[in-house]
């Protein structure tokens, strides 16, 4: 027997497989990209609603692995704690058995054999690709394209390994990884953490079985191994992140380890005393799905009204203990980048944080002035230095998630990204100035007329309210908002020049001092500034909404 002649076309059909599996889940994901934004929304500490997320999550992208190093970014950057983290991981694990499901269509779905289908799935995909302008369009033919790949991959690897199946010796092989379970569940962990991926893995095995290679008992050690295995990506992403983010990764192994000595010791029971004759027979690919299905359902239904312990038993081994939030902390983390979609979600819940603290910093700002309290002085520039941290933290990420490959509307939404936070940064700065401008009047000892006073409070409401609406118009996406926002603004440039005209003939008249004019002058201006970066932020969002329009 010719082992090239079969280690060739095996190798040859996993790279397809695998590429097939990834183009497809990738046209999955940008189309679903929205809807996994909502999925992200609703996750609340509810560990039931964290298994439903991952689950799904997992049956789009079609990898545990990219979930769960997901979910340790998550845990890094302090989106999510580790009581969320474990309902996703447990949801993950099942999710990961769709691709499973797909393989093993060829057996279930006889009358629409993907495998017969196959080659006109991937003609189908190119004509679309070829002649389809919209991006939608496009992401469909890759989505059909992986389909057929996938496939094509599945049936060169059966094909190659056919000959195996007069190998007495790697027939042996499964037989004494049946016999013995460390070993079965060691082959599967090997091989699953080489290719860093539990549904190639499980490919792999579904082809050797098509070919009739596989025993039961073997079959069910190796699946329990994979889930093992799948935890090394996890792990190796854990890597110089933080002490809770590490611990995720060791609840992800711990659950599954866990779940394999459990349910290895129940297959040890019963394929040697209630049915050895079982154990011994040849698995078919739809029943490794079952199995592999069955087992993660079961783990995670079994595991979960104890997983609190697990999390605990996880801190322990980890050393970690509760720390406070850092406001300052920028809660992005490059592991969410495995799913662009929902990176650029994590993206746009810190541009909406950070809003909030500018808007923080204008109310201190309205009040700063009048009052010039040194305690109010000081929160203002803190809060500036807080979002210049940001700004920078913020750019950066969105820099690295446009190199990615996203769509032309992803590509878009990071870009209006940041021109907000460019506007934010700017009305930080003028908060900034205003607080500057208190401390001058403190420091010259000079006070402000009280029609001044009238018209200031007046300005900085309008101002305020402009970036207020604004900002909701940016979260919500509510187009009255929008438009309040821009008459706000515009009602402000009227107020500027008629206030300033004002501020000139008291200045003449001497009602006010000259010192004080002119820092009155230079309120106004900081304060019609920031209903202009207001405006820009809605007209962004404004123009955000016209592209779904």
């Amino acid at each position: 027997m010719d082992i090239l002649s079969i280690l060739i076309p095996f190798v040859g059909g996993l790279g397809m497989f695998i590429y097939g599996m990834q183009i497809m889940a990738q046209g999955l994901e940008n189309a679903a990209g929205d809807r996994m934004k909502s999925l992200l929304q609703i996750l609340t500490k509810n560990k039931l609603m964290g298994v439903l997320l991952g689950t799904a999550i997992t049956a789009v992208i079609q990898s545990s692995s990219a979930t769960t190093v997901m979910v340790v970014g998550f845990v890094n950057a302090g989106i999510m704690n580790l009581q969320q983290a474990m309902g996703v991981i447990m949801g993950a694990n099942i999710g990961t058995t769709v691709t499973g499901w797909l393989v093993s269509s060829v057996e279930w779905a006889k009358y629409l054999s993907p495998v017969a289908m196959a080659p006109v799935a991937i003609i189908v995909g190119v004509v679309i690709m070829l002649t389809g302008k919209r991006y939608a369009t496009k992401e469909l033919a890759n989505i059909i394209i992986g389909f057929g790949l996938l496939f094509v991959g599945i049936t060169s690897m059966s094909a190659a390994v056919e000959p195996l199946k007069e190998s007495e010796a790697f027939c042996n092989l499964f037989v004494t990884l049946g016999k013995n379970p460390l070993l079965g569940i060691a082959a599967g962990a090997i091989v699953t953490a080489i290719i860093q991926s539990s549904s190639a893995s499980v490919g792999i095995l579904q082809s050797l079985a098509a070919a009739g290679l596989v025993p039961f008992s073997a079959a069910i050690y190796i699946i329990m191994g994979q889930n093992i295995g799948t935890c090394v990506t996890a792990i190796i992403s854990a890597m110089g992140a933080k002490k809770n983010a590490k611990t995720a990764s060791l609840m992800h192994l711990l659950f599954n380890i866990i779940g394999t000595v459990i349910f290895s010791a129940v297959t040890i029971i019963y394929m040697n005393v209630a049915n050895p004759a079982w154990a011994a027979g040849n698995i078919t690919q739809t029943q490794i799905s079952l199995v592999h299905t069955l087992f993660n359902i079961a783990t995670t239904v079994l595991l979960f009204p104890v997983s609190d312990l697990i999390i605990k038993l996880a801190m322990k081994i980890g050393g970690i203990k509760p720390e406070a939030q850092d406001e300052g902390k920028l809660l992005l983390d490059d592991r969410m980048m495995e799913t662009p979609g929902i990176a650029i979600s994590s993206l746009y819940t810190e541009l909406l944080r950070m809003g909030k603290i500018v808007g923080d910093s204008l109310a201190l700002s309205n009040d700063v002035l009048f009052t010039q309290d040194r305690k109010q002085i000081e929160q203002i520039k803190q809060k500036e230095k807080l979002v210049d941290s940001l700004t920078a933290g913020i750019s950066d990420y969105a820099m690295k998630l446009s190199a990615l490959s996203i769509s032309r509307g992803e590509h878009k939404d990071v870009q209006h990204m940041l021109q907000v936070v460019a506007d934010m940064e700017r009305i930080s700065d003028q908060c900034e100035n205003i607080s500057e401008f208190a401390e001058q009047l403190a420091e010259k000892n000079t006070a402000i007329t009280d029609a001044a006073k009238v018209q200031l409070i007046n300005m900085m409401q309008v101002c305020t309210e402009s970036y207020t609406f604004a900002l909701h118009a940016l979260e919500k996406g509510d187009e009255d908002s929008i438009e309040k926002c821009i008459e706000r603004e515009t009602e402000a440039d009227k107020l500027q020049i008629s206030y300033r005209s004002e501020n000139i003939e008291r200045m003449t008249e001497h009602s006010c001092t000259m010192q004080a004019g002119i820092i009155f002058q230079d309120v106004l201006v900081s304060m019609e500034r920031i209903s202009d970066h207001a405006r820009n932020i809605a007209e962004e969002k404004k123009e955000q909404l016209s592209r779904f329009a």
